[in-house]
């Protein structure tokens, strides 16, 4: 007999044979009647083997392969690797209970006949779709955002594109998490993703947070060209191509100015000008600190006798300091930077212009929106001069007044368009 030389080896499976499963459960029926010694086995022995099948039979070895004995359905099912061995196991449950019924497929697969059934009615209406899981989400989220808020944060999103989800929701009082407003965000695609940089830069709002209030200004340039919503309507309307920027450190006040030429004339017009409104509204300019970079409108000229002529001589004329930063060492300027990022995201990008002085007027809006009413996330969602207020209480309200200064217009030697195309450019303009 067979079953024999399988129980004189000491194995329960044919040799070359993978131990478990259904070939398990046969050696060891075979290990059973070979007791009888070749004989036709005795009640007893008939009992034994009953009871060997029986143990194996709440078990999925019998009608799966590759799964250990002893495991039940819901045990086999979370040690699967994939949807399509979850459906395979459900696709021979169902072929077991359409040909030996709905206990006995429970019974095999160890499961219960509530599980059998439920696979088996999915079977019925949508055949092998139908053994797919479906999403176990909840079909009803009670603290979910009503959809009438949802189309509120969409509609101020498309509204305001520079404000993130913790901007919306504090200028706008919004009721949902900046974390929803997030996650509403992103499902309706309008989160615009910026390249991050390899490096992740120092936080120094801790730093600055300590520092003297008018310390130290930093002032820098920025070419408008590089903006495509603007570069066309400056071409068509005759408007401003840089930027004068000069920003407070330690409050993130800013002053604006405006040329068709960067030239060091127009930073010299625009420092002067900034000083003497600075001592026109009682600030100290004695060892304020002026910080640029070293681009040719900055670093000024040697006369002669060796003195010094530009920006330098003009900063240290109202006794206040100038420092430049190392060379290609751009971080130093970052205030500035981040709100030469912060006026193209928040103006250029979405206001048109009818002529400069529809530019003068919308500017100078920002100008006074920026100083008075936008919090700052990175300084406690204070505006800047409500931390001049704070820290400088008696500060003078009209250094607010200083508008963007069109630096063109306030040199010695500007005249106007039409006065240009009747003089000519070198014959003098004849009374």
């Amino acid at each position: 007999m067979k079953a024999d030389s399988w129980a004189s080896q000491g194995t329960s499976y044919p040799p070359g044979e993978d131990q478990g499963g259904a070939q398990g459960v046969v050696g060891e029926v075979a290990a059973v009647l070979a007791g009888a010694g070749g004989e036709s086995p005795g009640q007893d022995r008939c009992r034994a083997a009953a009871a060997t099948i029986k143990r194996a039979l709440p078990t999925t070895a019998i009608v799966t392969e590759g799964h250990n004995l002893g495991l039940t359905y819901w045990e086999t099912m979370i040690r699967m690797n994939g949807p399509a061995s979850k459906f395979d196991l459900r696709l021979k449950m169902i072929q077991h209970a359409q040909t030996h019924g709905v206990k006995p497929a429970a019974r095999a697969f160890a499961t219960t006949p509530k599980t059998v059934r439920k696979w088996l009615a999915r079977w019925r209406q949508e055949r092998l779709a139908g053994l797919n899981e479906l999403p176990r989400i909840p079909l009803h989220c009670p603290h979910k955002t009503p959809p009438a808020v949802e189309r509120q944060i969409v509609q101020l999103r498309r509204q305001f594109p520079f404000m993130g989800a913790r901007r919306l929701k504090f200028m706008h009082r919004l009721s949902p998490s900046h974390q929803a407003i997030a996650r509403i965000l992103r499902e309706h695609d309008l989160v615009t993703r910026r390249r991050k940089k390899h490096r992740r830069k120092q936080d120094l709002r801790a730093v600055k947070k300590r520092w003297k209030l008018f310390g130290q200004l930093t002032v820098d340039t920025k070419d408008l060209r590089d903006i495509p919503h603007y570069w066309p309507l400056m071409q068509a309307r005759d408007l401003p191509r840089y930027q004068f920027t000069a920003r407070e450190i330690r409050s993130g006040l800013m002053f604006l100015g405006y040329a068709r030429e960067n030239t060091a004339a127009n930073a010299c017009l625009f420092i002067a000008i900034l000083c003497r409104h600075f001592q026109a509204c009682g600030l100290p300019l004695r060892g304020l600190r002026f910080q640029t970079d070293n681009g040719h409108e900055f670093i000024g000229c040697t006369r002669q006798d060796g003195s010094r002529d530009g920006f330098g001589a003009t900063v240290t004329g109202f006794h206040a300091l100038h420092r430049r930063i190392p060379v290609r060492a751009w971080s130093y300027n970052s205030d500035v930077e981040t709100v030469h990022r912060t006026i193209e995201d928040e103006f250029f990008d979405l206001e048109s212009f009818a002529g400069p002085r529809d530019f003068l007027a919308r500017v100078a809006t920002y100008q006074a929106w920026y100083n008075t009413c936008r919090p700052n996330m990175n300084k406690d969602y204070l505006a800047p001069w409500q931390i001049i207020s704070q820290l400088r209480p008696r500060t003078d309200p009209r250094l607010l007044a200083l508008p963007p200064l069109m630096l063109d217009w306030l040199a010695p030697d500007y005249i106007a368009r039409d006065q240009l195309a009747q003089r000519g450019y070198d014959v003098p303009w004849h009374p």
